[in-house]
């Protein structure tokens, strides 16, 4: 299975299909009478729907065990053919297309067998999916320019040559893919004076985005969230939060991280940890769905 442990859960939603197509039209008033032999065809089938969307996991061996927290089957009859629909959803990190479709198919082959000692000739077509919600397809956020984006690295040891800068770097390695330009990416000193005059300068280039990594622990030589909040014009409370419940979840000692960020203007300023690897979970937690603050910038902007 595939490493969805970088993921947020978010809600995951998908609808999926089957038609099982029958020979005659009297199998379809037995279907409908609830008198074929073996039981009432459309509840037995919707229980092994059910039961299906539950155990994917058990039966594919890439999909991750995940909770189905809603399932929808229903069924639509049009002459000799019966639509099986699967609609599910869940909170969580990898979508439920396959959980869609393995429930449909399961449906249709129960289908199948309750209605094979009254119709020899039955076919199941068209499983497909129908429509996915959430994960990457779920936000639309399109961008006509590139956000210009400046990344600073806070470190006295890094800006000494005594130590190579690794956080910034991989910061700017996951900033690939999105709509960013880096136009700055700079080691300084810590303290706040520095750190307040390094992001005055990005603004001057025009940063949009401002990303500063290092300095949010609890040494005396650690000031960024010092330097940023008097400079801040508007503090989002959430950003900080949400690294803190992504960093607590992987690693229990990020309840010590003093990450912050908001808006100067309209640039956006976070701070990141210093850490290589805590400056990677936070690229992942944050990304790309607090791109959406620009759509809300600018909404109604002419």
């Amino acid at each position: 299975m595939i490493d969805i442990t970088h993921k947020s859960n978010s809600l995951r939603i998908a609808v999926a299909q089957a038609i099982v197509k029958v020979s005659k039209p009297e199998t379809i008033d037995a279907v409908v009478r609830k008198a074929v032999p073996k039981g009432d065809v459309f509840e037995m089938a919707k229980v092994a729907g059910l039961f299906a969307a539950k155990k994917t996991a058990d039966m594919i061996p890439d999909c991750h065990p995940l909770p189905v927290e809603y399932t929808r089957i229903s069924y639509e009859i049009d002459g000799l053919d019966i639509k099986i629909t699967v609609e599910i959803k869940t909170v969580y990190k990898t979508g439920v297309e396959v959980e869609a479709m393995h429930a449909a198919s399961v449906v249709a082959l129960t289908m199948y067998d309750m209605l094979k000692p009254i119709d020899r000739s039955i076919e199941i077509h068209h499983i497909k999916l129908l429509e996915k919600k959430g994960g990457k397809s779920g936000r639309k956020d399109a961008f006509e320019t590139r956000i210009r984006t400046a990344v600073v690295v806070c470190s006295d040891t890094v800006s000494k040559g005594d130590k190579a800068d690794t956080s910034g770097k991989a910061i700017i390695e996951k900033l690939e893919g999105h709509p960013v330009e880096v136009i700055g990416y700079n080691v300084i000193p810590d303290g706040v004076e520095r750190i307040q005059a390094e992001i005055r300068q990005c603004l001057d280039k025009g940063a949009e985005m401002i990303l500063l990594t290092g300095g949010t622990g609890l040494s005396r030589r650690d000031y960024t969230p010092e330097a940023i909040r008097p400079m801040l014009d508007r503090e989002i409370p959430g950003i900080g939060e949400h690294l803190r419940q992504y960093g607590q979840n992987r690693m229990p000692y990020s309840i010590l991280s003093r990450s912050t960020g908001g808006l100067i203007g309209d640039t956006l300023v976070i701070a990141l940890p210093g850490s290589t690897n805590g400056a990677k979970e936070s690229m992942d937690a944050l990304f790309p769905h607090i791109l959406h603050v620009f759509k809300m910038i600018h909404s109604g902007k002419h």
